[in-house]
């Protein structure tokens, strides 16, 4: 949940600052509401866990700058779900979230989170961050050269574990047939230290992804570093619905790419799918043609090193959100409603 941070700190190198108010066509607002909600456990009354937000959204409404647009123009980065900061309910409600984003200040920002709800936008989905942060655009080529000449012995794979009781029945499924296909590569990430160890190299994770406690899934955008091709089970979790800004539906040609696989959750669950056969259907070429659309994917998903500056021309995550949060900006202040 580092994103907060990482953003703050790059808002100080970007170009295009101004001292003066009156001339910006936005404002950033470098407050940390992710990180602040970990300050509270799930038992933690609701009245205490939307305290510090709402004091501090009060503070920010009533500044000078705000009454301009009424805070339309001021942006912010969230680094949870969206469901984190959408609780509802009085001050004793349960639920482990706040209410940061039902409040009136932020329905008229524009909030930057790791997954929104794409049924009712109030924010905008920005990738998770992974554990490759480059310095160069020379680093990212090695490592998609890298990626594109990786030995891959299975069809699929899945990296993660089974949650206790069966609360997560759709992982289930799939670890089910993962286990039983001698094509699947399974990654336990549930033993402890030696299961998170495992499962922290971006190198090793591919593939399934079956949405777990939100639709989103952080693996997804380590496959995509890895240069895996996305099996996605519900439209919440493509990175078509979440992130896009980043996703590059269509090329310049103006033809969509193929580069994830889809495959209806409810199929899974009622048993009337088999993943590897659907898997199995696509030919050799067809795999290697989406797996080269997703490698070259991999600056738009990657931040990189905030401490340095970065040697060489590439836009990364931060520069794609940022170049539409201005467009966005600049057409609020020529009068459009935009809503979302």
């Amino acid at each position: 949940h580092a994103l907060e941070v990482m953003f703050h700190t790059r808002m100080w190198r970007y170009e295009c600052l101004t001292d003066n108010p009156a001339a910006a066509t936005a404002v950033y607002v470098p407050y940390y509401p992710g990180l602040e909600l970990n300050h509270y456990t799930c038992d933690t009354s609701a009245m205490v866990r939307d305290g510090p937000s709402g004091e501090f959204l009060r503070w920010l409404s009533s500044q000078p700058r705000w009454a301009t647009l009424g805070g339309r123009d001021h942006f912010m980065v969230a680094s949870k779900t969206t469901w984190m900061f959408r609780r509802s309910g009085g001050d004793d409600s349960q639920g482990c979230g706040n209410g940061f984003l039902n409040r009136p200040e932020c329905l008229n920002m524009t909030v930057l989170t790791i997954e929104s709800n794409i049924w009712e936008r109030r924010d905008m989905a920005v990738p998770y961050p992974t554990y490759f942060h480059p310095s160069s655009s020379s680093e990212v080529a090695a490592w998609q050269a890298r990626a594109r000449g990786a030995h891959r012995p299975w069809l699929f794979a899945f990296a993660g574990g089974r949650r206790p009781n069966g609360t997560l029945v759709l992982r289930d499924r799939v670890i089910d047939q993962c286990e039983s296909s001698s094509r699947c590569g399974m990654l336990d990430c549930s033993h402890g230290l030696e299961g998170s160890i495992t499962c922290q190299s971006p190198e090793k994770l591919m593939c399934l992804q079956p949405y777990g406690d939100s639709f989103m899934r952080r693996s997804s955008i380590d496959a995509v570093v890895a240069g895996c091709i996305p099996v996605f089970f519900h439209e919440a979790s493509t990175l078509e619905k979440q992130y896009r800004w980043h996703e590059p539906a269509r090329g310049r040609d103006g033809v969509h790419r193929r580069y994830s696989v889809f495959i209806d959750n409810d199929h899974v669950l009622e048993g009337k799918v088999d993943i590897e056969e659907v898997l199995s259907r696509f030919t050799d070429e067809e795999v290697a043609a989406m797996r080269e659309e997703v490698i070259k994917m991999i600056p738009r998903f990657v931040y990189t090193d905030p401490r340095v500056r970065f040697e060489g021309d590439m836009r990364d995550g931060f520069d794609i959100a940022i170049d539409e949060v201005m467009a966005r900006m600049m057409r609020i202040e020529n009068g459009e409603d935009l809503g979302w």
